[in-house]
């Protein structure tokens, strides 16, 4: 058993203990108080002294914001859209001619940059072998006339047999068809130019051996220039001959203004496009597969219509479309219907009218009232 005296005395330590704590939390507490309440009174000094600081520098929160805006006044103007698209020029009259016989290159006439006509002989092959086929021929055929005409002068007197006569007309006409053979051979070993045009490349040299369907010397025409472009077939209904077109060839730094000359009515099962077509300047020093830009006009507004850039349309909470204008030193907000868009642009149907002072820079950190002064 544990002793009584032993646990006397350990509640008397315990009681004792308990008495010199709660004597010396009471002055920690008074202490801690204390020094939370001078904290406080030195937060109150620096919030009135900011608070006269800001008064003085006009910053007072009872002081109404005014935004710096930046105006424009509205006018009317017709609205216009494009389609954009890539095309390429192109030449109908652009052929690569080779030799339609196989020989070897004895003359060449031809020079890029040259302007031939058609029927101009461009370059020769080796005839030889035809000629002296031609010079034999012409002896014989010679021969076949003389005793043609002979025969004939004797038919026509009765004299002789009509097998004499026919034999020597037959004779004769064979060869003249033989002679008429040689001729169209010998005319085979020029390169001739079937268009009228300019040179625009020569591939051939005296000696070397050609071979029809081998690519000899280019022409090219270029008083038909056009540039060429398909157009998706969402446009079909939108496109058609006449249409105005700028044309713009970005490595030439160099534009003009046309018209669709031809536009397919039919569309690709491949590619679902078709094709338009415009006529070129043919005084220009367009080339043959060089890339171009058109821009064709495709919607017109029936009248002069406000137009302002798309960026400015603000969207309200109920669903409305708005945009906001100065009225005297205030702004005010403007709800909108839009029309057509392009390039940035919309068209305005209803809402702003011609003479409307539009918020250009600002519009986004402003509302509906608030004052304004206008940047210069």
């Amino acid at each position: 058993m544990i002793n009584k005296k032993y646990m006397n005395s350990i509640l008397k330590a315990t009681t004792l203990s308990f008495i010199l704590l709660a004597a010396c939390s009471a002055p920690d507490k008074k202490s801690e108080l204390e020094a939370l309440k001078k904290q406080r009174d030195g937060l109150n000094e620096k919030i009135a002294l900011l608070e006269t600081e800001l008064k003085k520098e006009g910053a007072d929160s009872s002081v109404s914001k005014i935004s710096l805006v930046e105006i424009s006044k509205l006018k009317a103007n017709s609205f216009l859209t494009y389609i954009d698209v890539q095309g390429k020029v192109d030449a109908d009259e652009n052929i690569s001619i080779s030799s339609e016989i196989p020989g070897t290159v004895t003359r060449i006439y031809a020079k890029v940059g040259n302007e031939v006509n058609a029927g101009d002989v461009l370059a020769e092959t080796d005839a030889r072998a035809i000629l002296q086929s031609i010079s034999d021929l012409q002896t014989n055929l010679d021969l076949a006339n003389q005793l043609y005409e002979k025969q004939k002068s004797l038919w026509d007197q009765k004299i002789g047999t009509e097998i004499q006569f026919l034999q020597a007309k037959t004779t004769k006409e064979s060869l003249e068809k033989k002679m008429a053979t040689l001729q169209e051979q010998y005319r085979m070993t020029k390169i001739i130019s079937p268009i009228s045009g300019t040179i625009d490349a020569v591939d051939i040299k005296v000696g070397q051996a050609i071979a029809p369907g081998v690519p000899a010397i280019r022409v090219i025409n270029f008083s038909n220039l056009k540039v060429k472009a398909e157009l998706a077939e969402m446009y079909a209904g939108r496109v058609k001959k006449g249409d105005k077109v700028k044309v713009y060839f970005a490595d030439m730094n160099d534009s003009i203004e046309s018209i669709i000359n031809f536009a397919a009515r039919s569309i690709s099962n491949i590619s679902r496009t078709f094709m338009v077509e415009v006529l070129l300047d043919n005084k220009k020093s367009y080339h043959p597969n060089m890339v171009a830009k058109l821009k064709i006009n495709d919607y017109v507004s029936a009248q002069p219509m406000i137009s302002v850039p798309v960026k400015l349309l603000q969207n309200g909470m109920d669903g409305e479309k708005f945009i906001y204008v100065a009225n005297g030193d205030k702004t005010e907000k403007r709800v909108v219907t839009i029309g057509k868009e392009y390039s940035g642009m919309m068209e305005i149907l209803t809402g702003l009218k011609e003479g409307d002072q539009l918020i250009l820079k600002g519009y986004d950190s402003i509302n509906e009232g608030d004052k304004i002064s206008y940047a210069k």
